[in-house]
């Protein structure tokens, strides 16, 4: 009798041993990133209002929670949101990014994702009534991430501008357009822009960031052919030397 209980006893212990190793190597990769994804305007190309970022802003971020991040590690900043309840006490300025950025990296440290969706000029990307930087994002980056693996998605006219001061060996770089070129897509009546719309529609279907950001500068090619839309917006892709290594698949 004595034997048979611990042979029972050990039994248990082996199988939840097994049980916890499983949870640990099929955990999401992306459940510990720390997540800011951004809507930074609410105007259409012609001053008239538009859902289209804000759009955007909400279903990526149901997206992202699909292949893995962890809702309680996603900040969301919404232009429409601030400007329509008239929320002066939370301006939409650089250090609320950087503060958005750094509560999620406190309690979020593999890695860091920033995703923005908005206007564009060929000095940054609009935040509701200034321009986020090249610089100033770098800034916000180095601060709150550091040598973590990040991943930065800009939707935006001339967002390529951002590319050689961001660039880093763990960090890769989307961008929606050259740093001379427009996007498209950010009508009164355009449920998102058009780099919105491809990573949206390819995200569930690409194994990592790599492949998902090959297939959606593909797909913004396809859809500026069909559409007329020229000159082509030209995606750019900066991937840094460590960086692959740590964007495990989904």
């Amino acid at each position: 009798m004595r034997n048979l209980v611990i042979g029972a006893i050990v039994v248990v212990v082996i199988l939840a041993a097994g049980f916890g190793a499983y949870a640990y190597f099929t955990a999401d990769p992306y459940a510990n990133w720390a997540v800011i994804v951004a809507s930074g305007d609410y105007h259409a190309h012609d001053g008239g209002p538009s859902r289209a970022f804000d759009n955007a802003r909400r279903d990526v971020v149901t997206e992202l929670e699909h292949v893995g991040f962890a809702r309680q590690n996603i900040r969301q900043y919404s232009a429409w949101s601030r400007y329509f309840a008239r929320d002066a006490s939370d301006d939409t300025n650089a250090d609320t990014i950087g503060n958005l950025l750094t509560s999620a990296a406190k309690q979020a440290p593999d890695g860091c994702l920033v995703y923005f969706s908005t206007h564009g000029t060929p000095y940054g990307i609009i935040l509701g009534d200034e321009i986020l930087r090249p610089s100033q994002l770098a800034d916000i980056l180095n601060k709150s991430c550091k040598d973590r693996p990040t991943v930065v998605v800009l939707s935006a006219c001339f967002s390529g501008v951002f590319v050689p001061k961001l660039a880093a060996p763990n960090r890769m770089i989307v961008t929606a357009a050259r740093k001379d070129r427009t996007s498209f897509g950010c009508g009164t009546t355009d449920r998102y822009p058009y780099y919105d719309t491809c990573f949206l529609h390819v995200l569930s279907l690409a194994h990592d960031f790599r492949d998902l950001a090959y297939k959606t500068k593909d797909c913004v090619a396809e859809m500026e052919a069909d559409t007329g839309m020229e000159p082509p917006s030209e995606p750019q892709i900066s991937i840094g030397k460590n960086v692959l290594a740590e964007l495990k698949g989904w």
